[in-house]
């Protein structure tokens, strides 16, 4: 793929994600996700939709990010986890206070089976992976130590990885992208459902990020294949020849050696 052409159409004024320019950082989060797309192989409209899901998940930085579980009120709090807080006075201790939060709100589920775990293994990444049990699952499924070293999902490269593994296999939602994008069919809104059941708050929103996606991966020519290893360059062959052996005098008779003895 030419992704000079790949990005120049993202910077078009019509593309309608990134604005008219991309920054350094911007671009080396893009070039992650891309180099995990192409290892992978998937066909283009996946990539478009997987190139989607973090413009709408982290936001056109394309960075990976950690949950944040910092809130100012406890109002807001019982807004997200109406179950677990019944009572504004049971939200008011973890205003402010992250870690109890998470450590409240994930506790004894997911997994998570100590005192921290909501804590250790709370969201991360493109995805934001929750929980130990889904730490341990993407780091078998990687061949990573996710549950000893969870930060490694905010690397761009990881969390891309986790990202399509995930899709592909429908290890989020039981959604795959094959339900919904296989062929000539390309259902980008109902694919909101791999990731989040919110298909009707943000179904068109992200099938509209992914057409803008495609238009520019069909710009740069995306081939929907894994590309095939470099060829090895090495040094040019020298071969030695030997020094030139002289040919062996000619057979002489014996009276041609007396007439030569004679006159030597």
């Amino acid at each position: 793929m030419d992704r000079s052409k790949f990005y120049a159409a993202l910077r078009a004024r019509s593309s309608g994600v990134f604005g008219t320019s991309l920054t350094g950082s911007q671009v080396a989060n893009l070039e992650a996700i891309l180099d995990e797309i192409q290892a992978a192989g998937l066909p283009l409209r996946h990539a478009a939709y997987v190139l989607a899901t973090p413009y709408h998940e982290v936001g056109p930085g394309m960075a990976p990010k950690v949950e944040n579980l910092t809130y100012s009120s406890a109002e807001r709090i019982r807004a997200v986890w109406p179950k677990r807080f019944p009572q504004i006075g049971d939200a008011l201790p973890y205003v402010r206070n992250p870690q109890e939060l998470a450590n409240k709100v994930y506790g004894g589920r997911m997994g998570n089976t100590t005192s921290n775990d909501g804590w250790t293994y709370r969201g991360r990444g493109y995805p934001q992976t929750t929980g130990r049990e889904n730490y341990e699952r993407f780091g078998r499924l990687l061949g990573l130590d996710l549950l000893g070293n969870p930060d490694l999902a905010l690397r761009p490269d990881i969390s891309a990885r986790i990202l399509i593994t995930g899709m592909k296999d429908g290890l989020f939602t039981g959604k795959r992208l094959a339900e919904f994008i296989s062929g000539d069919k390309a259902d980008y809104r109902s694919a909101r459902a791999i990731i989040n059941p919110d298909v009707e708050a943000n179904g068109d929103r992200v099938a509209g990020y992914a057409r803008a996606f495609e238009a520019a991966l069909r710009a740069g020519g995306y081939l929907g294949v894994a590309p095939q290893p470099r060829p090895t360059v090495s040094e040019p062959m020298v071969v030695i020849r030997p020094d030139p052996v002289p040919a062996p005098e000619p057979a002489r008779g014996w009276l041609s050696r007396v007439l030569a003895w004679l006159f030597s």
